[in-house]
């Protein structure tokens, strides 16, 4: 396909694509309506080193050169390529060479200098055009702004008002003490009673008359707001409004899909573990997992040893929980069968990437640090559920320890925001900590 004179066209934006925004969602291209995309040959490079591994961002870098292969299919992909019906364009920029040179500029020859001077071509090429910079990257952004680049991060999937994200929970004053006591009596009171007309599924409530209150969340079933027990988990105890309805989340055969959000030292974890194990005769396994973060961005390849003593260092702190359990239990049989349950692998505890291809039927399945998730990992993990399987995601969405996420773009934000309200979905937004008043004092304070 021969390039098209794009004066003529009604696609006014250019956008670059950077690796990390491909890396974050291989899907991404299908995201800029009827503009031009154009992805620089370092990014297909990057994405070579890339495709190999279980990791999902490996799969990510898989995805999109297939795609990629099928849209080019009979076609050369330093020419534009309409990939749309409504005008969408490709095409892979092959020559970085640039005037002014990035590289030059900042010094060193490096894959983002590259992926600039592409930007910097495509602007003197198409001046009545608009040509855009998209990058997770907020380092490689701000070199595209000091060459006077426009450049912007990925909003797909982004969360707009991170302070109106949806908590699960609402303290409400009643007026009347005869609500308060209707509860305690029959159980359940009708939604309008309290002022409440269109409530939402799963929603928790904390109701006060004075000193009085009573706990309770909408039932999408019966469609009345029923009272909640304060119940311990595998003998660990609530001692907040928050984990009781966390636990109480957990626990309802009903609810298939739970988030846990709140900082550190709220129990996100231990409840989720707990709770598991309190139903554990539901499903025929319980998975533990976290996605493993490097640190100093290495791979894991780099820590000295076998396999297990590379990975243990991040499953230590599902492991400090599971032995807090056990230590809450003076049953002996009890914490015999725990250990049961890890030596016959019904409990595992593993790396999220080791949980790839495996069958997630009749499973308890508990996605710990899941704020450094996309959100198509969050959606590839979620479409993985078979029937009688129950998902719980734990997270704190201001504690992201990947470079291209933030509270608005990760993967929990994300299923927070989208799936309020489905009958089969509860949240919970824990704020009170619980670990130790010097854990408090670090959280308020620092």
């Amino acid at each position: 396909m021969s390039e098209p004179n794009i004066k003529t066209k009604s696609l006014p934006k250019i956008f670059v694509l950077d690796t990390s925004v491909i890396l974050y969602n291989h899907e991404a291209i299908y995201s800029f309506d009827d503009n031009f995309i154009a992805i620089p040959i370092t990014v297909l490079e990057e994405l070579d080193n890339f495709k190999k591994g279980n990791e999902l961002i490996n799969f990510e870098a898989r995805e999109f050169i297939r795609i990629l292969d099928q849209i080019s299919y009979n076609h050369s992909i330093n020419e534009w390529i309409q990939f749309r019906e409504n005008g969408a364009s490709v095409r892979v920029i092959l020559d970085e060479g640039s005037d002014p040179d990035a590289n030059k500029i900042f010094g060193g020859h490096k894959p983002d200098h590259r992926i600039l001077n592409v930007a910097i071509k495509l602007s003197k090429e198409f001046p009545d055009r608009k040509v855009i910079l998209v990058s997770k990257d907020i380092n490689l952004r701000l070199k595209a702004r000091a060459l006077n680049i426009m450049a912007e991060d990925y909003e797909t999937g982004k969360i707009k008002d991170l302070e109106k994200l949806y908590t699960g929970k609402t303290t409400l004053e009643i007026d009347d003490k005869s609500i308060i006591d209707l509860m305690y009596k029959q159980g359940f009171v009708e939604p309008n009673e309290i002022g409440i007309t269109d409530p939402v599924p799963n929603h928790y409530f904390i109701l006060k008359y004075n000193s009085n209150s009573v706990l309770g969340y909408y039932n999408p079933l019966t469609q009345v707001i029923e009272k909640i027990v304060k119940k311990p988990a595998a003998r660990i105890y609530p001692r907040n409004a928050e984990q009781v309805f966390s636990i109480h989340s957990i626990v309802s055969p009903n609810i298939k899909l739970v988030t846990l959000q709140g900082v550190a030292g709220t129990g996100k974890t231990l409840l989720a573990l707990a709770g598991a194990l309190e139903t554990k005769d539901d499903f025929k396994q319980i998975y533990l997992a976290r996605p493993i973060v490097p640190l100093s961005n290495k791979d894991i390849g780099f820590l000295p040893g076998d396999i297990k003593s590379k990975i243990n260092p991040y499953m230590e702190p599902l492991y400090d929980n599971l032995r807090f359990i056990k230590s809450q239990n003076n049953n002996y049989a009890f914490q015999q069968n725990i250990d049961k349950m890890l030596e016959e692998d019904n409990l595992v505890i593993a790396p999220l990437a080791y949980i790839r291809g495996r069958s997630i039927s009749h499973v308890c399945f508990i996605v710990d640090e899941a704020q450094n998730l996309t959100p198509h990992e969050v959606k590839t993990i979620i479409t993985r559920a078979g029937e009688g399987t129950k998902i719980i995601f734990t997270g704190d969405i201001r504690q992201i320890d990947t470079p291209y996420l933030d509270a608005r773009s990760n993967g929990l934000s994300y299923l927070i925001d989208r799936l309020k309200g489905h009958p089969i979905y509860a949240h919970v937004t824990l704020e009170k900590g619980e670990r130790s008043e010097l854990a408090n004092i670090a959280n308020e304070l620092l």
